[in-house]
């Protein structure tokens, strides 16, 4: 979907919710909103829709106010309150349907309202302000730290085990993922706003493209390969900015690897 396209379907769909007497808002969240970075040929639609009390379940299950420039080739009810909608093009809707003080469950960082006809706005500042102040656990660098050495340790068990996938999963899924946490928490960077403090990953490329490319190369190397890869990235970009963490741990996970 190019952005002029993408742009007409969120006018349709404010343009639609905004004649449906049972919706009180519309919220645009993730690229979607369009604040600090906008949404491109890539992106899905991101929003919460909020209805009056008692009306919610009956729009999540009759879907009739959607736009429809395409046939619909998959629905899903993802979670009580969200589904997604995949049209026949490949285009993604992620959404979910609230009241006012069903809200509460969400967490957002970047948000728009695009539709308003009372309360939504208030409420959504609210919710936005409590999910920034949400802090991180004391010790989540070592907390992260340890998740990294175990899943690692973990991953090349199974593999050596022959539990390939498994094996795989916790080096190159769980793994990745503690170290991105890691080097957001350690490793300064003039782009660190563009991150998503909902989604460690996303948009890390942007903000630490070279530890995020040595990521990518070791996600195409064998297991072992990339959990031994994942140690040597670890203690080369961190061990300098956090020299107190249990960096004997790798010499133990390492001899582990090379068992298998």
């Amino acid at each position: 979907m190019d952005l002029r396209q993408y742009h007409t379907f969120t006018g349709a769909l404010v343009e639609g919710l905004a004649q449906d007497e049972r919706v009180v808002g519309l919220v645009a969240v993730g690229s979607m909103a369009d604040r600090d970075y906008g949404p491109d040929r890539w992106s899905d639609h991101d929003f919460f829709v909020v209805s009056d009390p008692g009306a919610q379940e009956a729009l999540r299950r009759d879907l009739s106010w959607l736009p429809a420039p395409r046939p619909v080739a998959l629905t899903l009810r993802e979670t009580e309150h969200g589904l997604k909608v995949l049209y026949d093009d490949g285009h993604l809707l992620e959404f979910a349907v609230f009241d006012l003080e069903e809200l509460g469950v969400a967490r957002v960082n970047r948000y728009r309202v695009l539709l308003d006809r009372g309360g939504v706005a208030e409420r959504m500042d609210e919710i936005a302000r409590a999910s920034a102040e949400v802090e991180p656990s004391n010790g989540v660098v070592e907390h992260a730290f340890g998740m990294l050495v175990t899943a690692v340790l973990v991953g090349a068990g199974r593999h050596a085990r022959g539990e390939a996938l498994s094996g795989a999963f916790f080096v190159k899924s769980l793994a990745v993922r503690w170290l991105v946490v890691l080097v957001t928490e350690l490793v300064p960077s003039a782009d660190s706003g563009l991150l998503d403090d909902l989604d460690p990953l996303r948009r890390f490329d942007r903000v630490h493209p070279d530890v995020a490319a040595g990521l990518e190369r070791l996600l195409t190397a064998p297991t072992l390969d990339a959990a031994a890869g994942l140690l040597d990235l670890a203690e080369r970009e961190l061990r300098p900015r956090a020299p107190g963490l249990a960096w004997p741990a790798l010499a133990v996970v390492r001899e582990h690897i090379g068992e298998g």
